[in-house]
């Protein structure tokens, strides 16, 4: 015996358009696994979306009423009195059916939360093939898009009302470049997973796309790079942007001022006393030499000209490396040592 679509919705045959509607919004409110945790309520709000999908168009409901359900998807008589070749398959999903019912609005979501409405922090920028998922919609998901109109929880309530179409908030996610890739600029791959319509204009479809991010030279961490519109898509929102916010790893070597490196020199205290010469590494691989004949202070800094990073506006003019030194003091000294200290170096 097939499915009574009727007695699903609870309510009889010949019920009106209105009395489907309501009893679709009573039951879907109910079975909703957002809100009903009990086991087969997944199943059961699946249930209810299909025979709503059936009972609320006209042609399919008219079938079913003759022929019951075994007609609807085609196996009734065919001929004169049977559905013919109208053959009939559930393969909406029940998720954008409800958020379509409801204008694109979770009546769950201050209670509950979104169904997978937010970022994947597994997503690891460090491989460039990464991915992350999309926040506002989607399969699970509901536009943050809604018509007071509408009537809130209350639904359609048997009226047809414009849902104006509003754009997710954006998602945000960092992108980690070394220094070396500010240097030199790269192109970062970031693979990613959203929610796209189908042809129906109601069912969504999840697939995968490689965004490709250019990374100029010189960038400042915080430069900011957008991707219109590749967001979830839904029946009732406009997909959100993706943007991708630049962060400096950390470096081994050097810190990062500006457009400036800064590399920190280690010396003993005698070199800080008697003079020194330090060999410092730059970005690219090669050592420059920097000298002192002067006393060093703990502190002190010297500029090595065009070593730095590219200036973003100018990349073809870089900042400076920027040589700090460190002194290091004796944790121990002889009493000799100390005796010859005293009588060298001044009190004051």
């Amino acid at each position: 015996m097939g499915k009574d679509y009727y007695e699903i919705l609870g309510i009889k045959k010949g019920a009106s358009e209105d009395d489907i509607k309501k009893a679709y919004r009573k039951q879907a409110l109910r079975f909703h696994p957002d809100k009903n945790k009990s086991p087969g309520a997944e199943d059961k709000f699946k249930e209810i979306a299909e025979a709503y999908d059936v009972l609320s168009d006209p042609k399919k409901k008219d079938i079913y009423d003759r022929f019951g359900e075994e007609g609807l998807k085609g196996g009734g008589p065919a001929g004169p009195s049977g559905p013919g070749t109208y053959s009939y398959t559930f393969q909406g999903d029940p998720h954008a059916i409800f958020a379509e019912f409801f204008g694109g609005r979770n009546p769950f979501e201050q209670f509950f939360g979104a169904r997978n409405g937010g970022m994947d922090e597994d997503m690891d920028t460090d491989d460039p093939f990464s991915r992350f998922g999309m926040g506002g919609g989607g399969m699970g998901g509901f536009s943050r898009s809604f018509n007071p109109g509408m009537g809130g929880i209350g639904g359609m309530g048997g009226h047809t009302s414009v849902v104006k179409k509003q754009q997710d908030p954006a998602v945000v996610h960092d992108l980690k470049v070394s220094l070396e890739e500010v240097l030199n600029g790269c192109t970062k791959k970031m693979k990613i997973c959203r929610k796209r319509l189908n042809p129906d204009g109601r069912s969504t479809r999840t697939e995968e796309k490689i965004l490709e991010v250019q990374i100029k030279k010189g960038w400042k961490e915080g430069t900011k790079i957008t991707f219109a519109k590749e967001g979830d898509e839904t029946p009732r929102n406009i997909p959100a942007d993706i943007v991708f916010v630049l962060k400096d790893k950390p470096h081994p070597v050097f810190k990062r001022d500006g457009s400036d490196v800064v590399y920190t020199a280690k010396i003993p205290l005698r070199d800080a006393l008697c003079g020194c010469t330090v060999h410092a590494p730059t970005l690219d691989g090669r050592t420059v030499t920097v000298s002192s004949t002067d006393i060093v202070q703990p502190g002190m800094k010297r500029r090595v000209s065009g070593e730095g990073l590219p200036y973003p506006k100018r990349p073809d003019r870089r900042g400076d490396l920027i040589v700090e030194f460190e002194v290091k003091f004796p944790e121990r000294l002889s009493q000799n040592a100390r005796d010859t200290i005293a009588q060298v170096l001044p009190r004051s």
